[in-house]
């Protein structure tokens, strides 16, 4: 946002230069990006001067060319080659000598030189107005209508005039500083001297014959203000008002819409002129229309509307979209006589949402999309007005319309001082607080000791916190006044959750990586076809906006993007590999949007490099296990389950439980999906719902002393049916022997010859511990007994002897 050094001293009394000025705005949260030096005409017209022709005559080697002496004030007479067509003797004109840089209107400046033309020598230059910036003409030169001597430097000639502009970075937040008053209003407090508050008188309608207006949606337009001005004539604006929108960037298009500009950048309230004799049915609507409706803008670009776009409507069509831009019919043109002049608070979410809907960014949605002032929209009338009336003439032909329905009251916050002290780390007198305070326009009552209530206008939206309003007496006061000591603190006011997701987010990745496995980093969009084959996840979410058709859909599972990485390495010869991502997905659940932080690791190719020390392996289920069962083993995640898993993920895999809720689950990948990739190995993938894995996590560690008491081991093998699952002999063993079964061991898995069918073997170790003393044979033989009779009651198992 561009901002005028002079501009500024309209609103308030400045001796500091711009630099100074500059750092004042930084330090008040106004970051200044770059200061740079305007001109009205670029380069001031330096070293150009009056000159008088004292000879002309013809070149003798080209027909359209003169050769002339100039008087130009120095001393002799300057041989100049001249082809303008209008040149002759006795005539006062701009002389550029040599060594001067002229500018031009059009095009880059350049250093005049001696030269030879045709054979002639010419020593300067006699200009044109384009060629030295004050004009658009090149039919001929510059004649001067002048009693000033030769010599006289031109620019006592012209109105030239400079200034400094300051561009700067906005935060979004700042709605209250989007127009030189809302700067100068922090310059107020800063250097604590008055504002020059603009203070336009109402001006009286001399017939009262007003637009008809009617708002339909007060939820996006609370208030809207306007007026209807006659007999105008449209025509430029004035030499002021011009430089003051060219020294900030803006270009001049005729009186009328350069002075809803100059309000609007003065006051940071946006307005919109229509052709009154353009809305037809003399009613402004302001409603939304159907969905699909056809629209089209200044820019004749023809636009489809969304339902949610809020428009200013006549009684047949739609005339703008309201906050954002102007319909191509309603603007005002040469031939404009009579204008509707609208000045309107409408929601900042509104507008946000329509300007990014269409692709849009306009100086008015750039101010409400921050929030403007609802109590602005009358005093930039009367601003607009009185401008209209003394440059364009005519008359207020009605009284003000102000649809105003449910006025934006005050924000009151209570607040003590001490919260003052506490956070900002310095112990300021309650006076300076309060006087930082009412010096950026809060109100504060109810003021005791300790104490206080803030009330703060509509025009600061953003300031609706105890917090706000420190941060608000600190920039203010100044950052760098705090003095940062080595035992430096900070307080709060906000409670915090005692787990910190980001830590442990980066603990888990460092062990991650520590442990071999990559992290990457993959795309929210994916391309739409993925789901059209695959259909992995729920109802997808479509982009509307998109920027190419194969990142259309935002993805419903990491596979899509993950299983692109895996492709990518392998096609660059790199098989073997371990990722892990922390990512989400999006889709749409009961009509709404629904987004999943998710944790996947993949696995793919052989568990290690090729060495003449040992064979290399390919990666199989149980790689993948470990590193799923070690994500839980690190974030001290203990009494889950696991189960078989029957997802349209995997071929095979579990299911991670906690709480009897589904936390995760790990298999092989279908080899359809890895064969869509075009992945020609096997890919092993878990995918952790890592919000349910934060709330289970424990952030201490618990620790027990070893026994020194030895630990016995008795094995078992057991003959069960096929279906009995490793699982349900671990439950049932440690619900038989509580104290002592410390752990189980599987140490083979038989099926085939000499078993009957439909049963298996296995092999399993039991480890017994007593932590108070040495386990006898006598108890060892009580719990070994007692896991045979419920393993063959309750599992129908056999025990091979």
């Amino acid at each position: 946002m561009k901002i005028s050094y002079n501009w500024l001293k309209d609103y308030i009394n400045i001796q500091e230069s711009p630099e100074e000025i500059g750092d004042a705005l930084t330090q008040t949260g106004l970051e200044v990006e770059g200061i740079s030096y305007v001109e009205k005409i670029k380069g001031g017209l330096a070293d150009l001067v009056v000159g008088e022709i004292v000879e002309c005559v013809a070149h003798p080697n080209a027909d359209k060319l003169k050769l002339t002496k100039v008087d130009a004030g120095l001393g002799e007479l300057l041989p100049i080659v001249c082809g303008a067509p209008n040149v002759a003797q006795g005539q006062k004109v701009i002389v550029a000598p040599v060594g001067t840089t002229i500018y031009p209107t059009e095009g880059e400046p350049f250093q005049i030189k001696k030269a030879k033309i045709r054979g002639e020598v010419s020593e300067g230059m006699l200009c044109a107005e384009d060629e030295i910036g004050v004009g658009q003409s090149h039919a001929g030169l510059l004649i001067l209508d002048t009693n000033k001597p030769v010599g006289t430097p031109v620019k006592e000639l012209f109105e030239t005039g400079s200034d400094h502009v300051f561009e700067i970075g906005l935060t979004p937040n700042r709605g209250d500083a989007t127009g030189h008053f809302g700067v100068a209003r922090d310059l107020k407090a800063f250097y604590r001297r008055p504002l020059n508050v603009p203070n336009p008188t109402a001006n009286k309608a001399k017939i009262n014959k007003p637009i008809e207006v009617v708002v339909e949606n007060t939820a996006s337009c609370p208030r809207y203000s306007g007026a209807t001005i006659r007999g105008i004539k449209v025509g430029p604006s004035p030499d002021w008002l011009q430089w003051r929108l060219r020294a900030i960037g803006l270009s001049p298009i005729n009186n009328i819409v350069d002075i809803t500009n100059y309000v609007m950048m003065s006051l940071g309230q946006p307005m919109h002129a229509f052709d009154a004799d353009q809305i037809k049915g003399g009613k402004v609507i302001v409603k939304n229309l159907t969905a699909g409706t056809k629209f089209t803008t200044l820019d004749e670009e023809e636009r489809e509307l969304h339902q949610d776009d809020l428009m200013i409507c006549d009684e047949k069509d739609g005339m703008c979209i309201a906050g954002v831009f102007g319909g191509i019919d309603s603007g005002i043109k040469d031939g404009t006589t009579s204008i509707f002049l609208e000045s309107a608070y409408f929601s900042a979410d509104s507008v946000r949402a329509t300007a990014m809907r269409h692709g849009l960014s306009t100086d008015a949605s750039f101010r409400y999309e921050r929030g403007t002032d609802p109590e602005m929209t009358i005093p930039a009338l009367h601003m607009a007005i009185d401008l209209i009336l003394e440059i364009a003439g005519g008359y207020l032909a009605s009284e003000y319309t102000d649809i105003y329905p449910k006025k934006v009251e005050p924000v009151q916050i209570q607040t003590s001082f001490n919260n003052f002290h506490r956070l900002i780390g310095v112990e300021l007198t309650n006076e300076r607080i309060l006087e930082i305070l009412n010096d950026l326009d809060i109100e504060t009552i109810d003021v005791n000791d300790t104490t206080f209530t803030a009330v703060v206008a509509p025009f600061r939206s953003e300031v609706t916190r105890e917090a706000d309003l420190v941060e608000e007496v600190l920039r203010i006061y100044g950052f760098n006044n705090i003095p940062l000591e080595e035992t430096f603190s900070a307080g709060y006011l906000a409670s915090f959750d005692e787990k910190e997701p980001y830590k442990i987010q980066e603990s888990l990745s460092l062990f991650l990586a520590g442990s071999g496995m990559s992290e990457i980093q993959t795309n929210s969009l994916t391309n739409p076809k993925y789901y059209e084959v695959l259909q992995l996840g729920g109802t997808p979410v479509e982009i509307l906006n998109k920027s190419s058709e194969e990142l259309g859909y935002m993805k419903t599972s990491p596979v899509y993007t993950g299983l692109e990485s895996v492709r990518h390495n392998i096609n660059r010869r790199i098989p073997n590999l371990k990722f892990f991502e922390f990512g989400k997905t999006y889709q749409i659940k009961n009509e709404k949007y629904k987004e999943e932080e998710i944790l996947g690791l993949y696995i793919t190719g052989n568990k290690h490099e090729e060495s003449w020390l040992s064979e290399s392996k390919k990666v199989d289920f149980f790689d993948l296990s470990r590193a799923g069962f070690a994500v839980l083993h690190h974030l001290r995640i203990a009494n889950f389950t696991t189960e078989p898993c029957d997802d349209e993920l995997f071929d095979y895999g579990l299911c991670i439980k906690f709480n009897n809720k589904v936390v995760g689950k790990l298999g092989k990948l279908k080899t359809k999906i890895t064969k869509y990739f075009e992945i020609r190995q096997e890919v092993f993938y878990a995918e952790f719902l890592w919000k349910d894995l934060l709330k289970a996590t424990r952030l201490e560690s618990e620790f027990n002393e070893i026994s020194k008491y030895p630990e016995v081991r008795r094995d078992l093998s057991l003959v069960l049916d096929k279906q009995v699952s490793y699982n349900e002999i671990r439950d049932l063993a440690f619900k038989s022997e509580k104290k002592l079964l410390t752990r189980i061991n599987v140490f083979s898995v038989y099926e085939g010859e000499n078993l009957e069918a439909g049963k298996k073997s296995y092999a399993l170790s039991f480890y017994l511990q007593d932590t108070t003393k040495t386990l006898t044979d006598k108890v060892i033989d009580k719990v070994m007994n007692g896991l045979i009779r419920t393993f063959e009651n309750e599992a129908g198992a056999i025990i091979r002897k």
